[in-house]
């Protein structure tokens, strides 16, 4: 509260008396009303805090890759079933239960099997199909069709010694070749191996077959044959005979091991050249386009990495077939080679295909005792002609398609 100063001056009981009735006019009036305080400035909002980028969404669990289905199917619906000669198949058939008889899958059918008449092929058809059931193969992808090709045994002429013609080596396996069973140590990779040579300490893969070629291999040759050609195409077939001119004698040679690179065919690599077309591109048609360009032989072979070493075994039998991966000989146009990662090796198969380069149906029993390096496939054989010419130029032009059928015991149900 102000007042304002009076020129003139008072006396002391007047101030006393203007200082007493100003006191009571103030407790008789109403302060003024309370000046609102200034407001500050609204804040400006914060910013908003930055919103986390959304957390990737987890990649999709892949589906598992499509396997190969074995469909039961009646014996009538194997086409020719009815007209195939058994009898033909019956040996094949007994080899295969010595190398699987033990198994317990397999072991009440081989064992019935030592009791059949193997000159009576209706009693052999009764006994298929009492104790199997066939499955129909239907390749991951859905097909029931695929690739039928043959092979053969072939013969070659040679030498233990090099010397005159006899230029070209077969190599037996070299001491530095290591094979590390990846399955002793990752049971999912069962049956896979790692082929290598040891640098250092590291293994590191071993040579391929350009590599070789130009490699001193002195002393790991086992034979020496006078064509190269042949001597290729010998890796192919994995196991052949071969003519001794020194000393006169005929000894097989049998597939050992191989140098851990993929097999590529040369057939193909010709196809995509453009040198051939797919239906020049039989062991024929290849062996001519090489007799036209002889300075490119190496430069075709080396197209295929892979390399196959040879062991001599002796040929007290010339009627008995080379032993398949089975471990049990092959039987001229009752055995085939599989792939055993989709069909069980040792069963019979039945195929339904045409005869090489033909519309002529071949609809017969096999058996699967064999497998290849270009053997791949739910739906993938290939025909074991036998030996000698006609089995060479069968096999040679055998590219068909077919079906195939599995025979399982029905003890593996």
């Amino acid at each position: 509260m102000s007042f304002e100063r009076r020129s003139l001056p008072l006396s002391p009981g007047a101030v006393a008396a203007a200082c007493l009735a100003l006191l009571l006019s103030a407790c008789g009036t109403q302060p003024p009303a309370p000046q609102p305080l200034p407001v500050p400035p609204p804040k400006p909002a914060p910013a908003p805090a930055p919103v986390p980028a959304p957390a990737p969404a987890p990649a999709p669990v892949p589906a598992p890759p499509a396997k190969t289905e074995f469909v039961p199917v009646p014996f009538s619906a194997l086409p020719g079933w009815d007209r195939d000669d058994l009898r033909a198949a019956w040996p094949a058939f007994t080899a295969s239960c010595r190398a699987l008889g033990k198994r317990p899958d397999w072991q009440e059918a081989c064992s019935v099997a030592r009791t059949v008449d193997a000159s009576d092929e209706q009693a052999i058809r009764q006994y298929f199909e009492t104790f199997f059931e066939p499955q129909r193969v239907i390749a991951p992808d859905g097909s029931d069709s695929g690739l039928v090709t043959g092979y053969y045994e072939p013969l070659l002429h040679g030498a233990r010694k090099k010397g005159g013609p006899y230029q070209t080596p077969l190599y037996k396996v070299p001491d530095d070749l290591l094979i590390v069973d990846l399955g002793s140590v990752y049971p999912e990779l069962k049956g896979k191996r790692l082929r290598g040579r040891l640098q250092g300490r590291k293994v590191i893969p071993y040579q391929s077959r350009a590599d070789i070629a130009q490699a001193d291999f002195k002393g790991k040759e086992l034979l020496w044959v006078d064509d190269p050609v042949e001597a290729f195409f010998l890796e192919v077939q994995g196991s052949g005979r071969v003519q001794l001119a020194d000393t006169k004698e005929t000894v097989r040679v049998a597939y050992a091991d191989q140098n851990g690179h993929p097999y590529k065919a040369i057939g193909k690599w010709l196809i995509e050249q453009g040198e051939l077309t797919p239906e020049q591109a039989t062991a024929q048609g290849i062996k001519g386009w090489i007799a036209g360009h002889p300075t490119r032989m190496q430069e075709l072979f080396n197209a295929n990495p892979s390399y196959v070493f040879f062991r001599e075994e002796k040929l007290p039998d010339p009627s008995v077939g080379p032993k398949g991966t089975l471990g049990v000989p092959l039987t001229p146009q009752r055995s085939v080679a599989i792939d055993p990662a989709q069909l069980p090796l040792g069963a019979p198969l039945y195929l339904s295909t045409t005869q090489a380069a033909s519309d002529v149906p071949m609809q017969r029993l096999v058996m699967a005792q064999d497998t290849g390096g270009a053997i791949k496939g739910a739906i993938r054989v290939d025909f074991f002609f036998g030996f000698a010419t006609e089995a060479a130029e069968n096999a040679g032009r055998m590219k068909q398609r077919g079906q195939v059928w599995v025979l399982l015991p029905k003890a593996a149900r």
